[in-house]
């Protein structure tokens, strides 16, 4: 009886005519004769579901594995050939796989009708010394690296966006690229105060809420009566921007009214809230942003759980390339837990998946149940000492 390995098991939800089209797109595959861009996105994706922090350590856990190669349609791995395809093959390829199962996800978030709701933020990753083509750019913190952008589905926890760029490119440059949703709720902090994108993403029919800045010029419109019984809510106006033309040359295209919560925190200065959303309580406003921090929790889970801190290529290509298989790997692991309906934590599933990533666990379940069931069988033969 022959049954899938768990690595297998994985790999069943990449797209293959999806990643196909991209190897052709940018034409991945030319001059190759043995090590293609599927063997490379396997022996990525093991790196990254098996903890592997070399080339050394890739080539030495996964080559032992041989009986496996051929139903992953793969072989076996020279630290030398990884890293020439990492260093010279297009990073595209593995962004619109990414791209692909990023809109499966979407499409099952829109089949169980919930309301959308997106996280937005960028952190900045650490790069080796000896990647000397990124350490150039370092943002206004004097961080050398580069950044990631990313947009999370709060409510799957999926990716549903993600660029990667230079340390010191601005969080709004990247975030006027997303393709808003009409009906959908974009939380941010005030790294995207951009008062014509907050006024563009109205039009579109989107919900924002962010964080004021203090040098926001506003005039009060009116005050709201706030709930006794809700001590965190400190104060609920409506106010309008004062100023037309904020800085030399720009002009504020936001004419209409905005919504101003100051929240309470302990131990800390209030929490001043800017919202288009005039409708709902402020509880509920401030209960949404305080779902911001579900980012902040993702970027700490993977960096600390898969393969961003420590690179296998000291090269921009190859960073990026494990960048985007990092957060495949992560969409994959996902997309298992629904189809199988894992009851713990993601971290749980991939701590399953790393002790047991080349077994195949159906076979081995029905050997130990035949097993029980001829020494039942046997223990039934046998005549009992003390009837």
């Amino acid at each position: 009886m022959n049954s899938i390995s768990r690595i297998q098991q994985v790999l069943k939800a990449v797209p293959r005519g999806t990643f196909a089209r991209a190897v052709a797109d940018h034409q991945g595959d030319r001059h190759v004769k043995k090590f293609t861009c599927w063997d490379q996105l396997v022996a990525m994706l093991y790196v990254q579901l098996a903890g592997a922090h070399s080339l050394r350590q890739l080539e030495a856990g996964f080559n032992p594995q041989v009986n496996h190669h051929y139903h992953l349609a793969t072989g076996c791995v020279r630290r030398t050939t990884l890293s020439d395809a990492n260093k010279k093959r297009s990073p595209l390829i593995f962004a619109q796989l990414l791209q692909a199962l990023i809109a499966q996800s979407g499409r099952s978030a829109r089949a169980q009708r919930e309301e959308l709701l997106y996280l937005l933020d960028a952190t900045t990753v650490g790069l080796p010394g000896r990647c000397k083509e990124l350490r150039g750019h370092a943002n206004a913190r004097g961080n050398h690296g580069i950044k990631l952008h990313l947009l999370l589905e709060a409510n799957n926890a999926a990716v549903a966006g993600a660029s990667i760029t230079a340390a010191n490119v601005n969080d709004i440059t990247e975030g006027r690229k997303i393709d808003i949703e009409p009906g959908a709720t974009y939380v941010f902090d005030k790294g995207y105060c951009n008062y014509n994108w907050w006024h563009s993403m109205e039009q579109k029919g989107a919900r924002w809420v962010t964080r004021w800045r203090r040098d926001a010029a506003l005039k009060l419109v009116s005050e709201r009566p706030v709930n006794a019984d809700q001590c965190e809510i400190l104060r609920d106006s409506i106010v309008a921007f004062a100023l037309r033309t904020p800085r030399g040359g720009h002009r504020n295209s936001y004419s209409g009214q905005l919504r101003r919560i100051e929240v309470a925190r302990p131990d800390a200065a209030p929490l001043v809230l800017a919202t288009n959303d005039l409708v709902n309580a402020p509880e509920e406003i401030a209960l949404l942003y305080k779902r911001r921090w579900q980012i902040e929790l993702f970027f700490k889970w993977v960096k600390q759980h898969l393969q961003i801190g420590r690179f296998l290529g000291a090269n921009e290509n190859a960073v990026r390339i494990q960048l985007l298989t990092a957060l495949i790997a992560y969409m994959l692991v996902l997309i298992l837990k629904k189809a199988t309906r894992f009851k713990g934590s993601l971290w749980m599933l991939l701590a399953e998946l790393r002790a047991c990533l080349f077994q195949r666990l159906h076979t081995e379940q029905s050997y130990w149940r035949r097993r029980r069931a001829a020494q039942a069988r046997i223990a039934s033969l046998q005549p009992q000492l003390f009837p």
